[in-house]
């Protein structure tokens, strides 16, 4: 079986990130078909650790990571590094956060 490293970003049709209240964001991976969430999910690239090194945070910082299989969704719940509006935020709606995710390469 052929594996190669391919970037998150070419496996979606979307990656986005948004608030989950004032004090977390979720990130979201649309992946293109069912048979590209499974090879993702099952190569179990998307660790904990791996986020974490992605967003420079610590492990303890990640609430969720989640595959939803009914939408062939990534879910990542993140504590927000500073509550949305308050001094220091520079994204009060969380829309921003999804970069590190789109570059991140998996193995598939």
């Amino acid at each position: 079986m052929n594996h190669a490293v391919v970037r998150l970003s070419d496996l979606a049709t979307v990656i986005r990130s948004k608030n989950a209240g004032p004090f977390l964001v979720t990130l979201d991976v649309f992946f293109k078909d069912e048979g590209t969430f499974k090879a993702v999910r099952d190569s179990e690239a998307i660790t904990g650790k791996v986020i974490a090194e992605a967003y420079r945070i610590r492990e303890d910082d990640i609430e969720e990571i989640t595959f939803f299989e009914p939408a062939a969704v990534l879910k990542i719940t993140l504590k927000r590094w500073v509550s949305s509006a308050a001094p220091g935020d520079t994204d009060v709606f969380g829309a921003q956060q999804h970069v590190p995710l789109m570059n991140l390469c998996v193995l598939v």
